[in-house]
């Protein structure tokens, strides 16, 4: 099944055209990567309005966080093996696994700057610097789900992520700290998630 034209039906939950048994979002103008299965209830009236920040957290929570924090990983480690450093690491495959890194970082950021677009309905300087944004995404998700200050969460993961940039290269374990944050990177914006498309409502039926 497609759409196309002056006949396309309004946004909502239909049949997945690929034969799936599955519902997938069609938003008005093209298909959603959001899918259910078949029998889960779906509230596709509040989801179609908050499709925009719907897809901006499932990228988050599916690519940005992984991108941002294994390229951050990739990169400390490929500095503290480089070239002249206690445990040297071959040239060539220091400088290759640092430009992953960054190259990892880059996408991850472009996605947190998104989402953060999205959470906060315009751009702002915190969206478009990289590191920043990852905190100030953490602080709104925070601020969203609880309603209550999230300086205590916002400081401790600064903490982390800066005792492993700074102490990783020396004592590997730190590398703890940082799953720790990618950890709540994820399941905080996954909450939020549930939060918006609760199960209160049936998909849209195909007409």
């Amino acid at each position: 099944m497609s759409f196309s034209g002056t006949n396309a039906p309004p946004p909502g939950w239909y049949p997945d055209p690929s034969g799936q048994r599955q519902w997938r979002v069609w938003t008005g103008a093209n298909w959603s990567e959001l899918t259910r299965a078949y029998g889960t209830p779906i509230a596709a009236p509040r989801l179609v309005e908050s499709l925009p920040l719907v897809n901006a957290l499932h990228a988050l929570v599916r690519y940005g966080v992984v991108s941002v924090f294994a390229g951050l990983g990739l990169l400390v480690s490929a500095l503290a093996h480089w070239p002249g450093t206690h445990q040297p690491a071959p040239l060539w495959f220091a400088e290759a696994a640092s430009d992953v890194g960054i190259a990892l970082m880059l996408f991850g950021t472009v996605i947190f700057a998104v989402a953060l677009r999205q959470l906060q309905g315009r751009w702002t300087i915190g969206a478009l610097v990289p590191g920043l944004n990852v905190l100030v995404v953490s602080a709104t998700v925070t601020k969203r789900l609880s309603g209550r200050s999230p300086l205590t969460r916002v400081l401790a993961e600064g903490i982390l992520i800066a005792l492993f940039a700074a102490g990783a290269h020396a004592q590997p374990w730190l590398s703890v700290a940082l799953a720790v944050v990618a950890v709540g990177q994820i399941q905080w914006p996954s909450a939020l998630l549930e939060q918006l498309w609760p199960p209160i409502g049936e998909p849209t039926q195909p007409t």
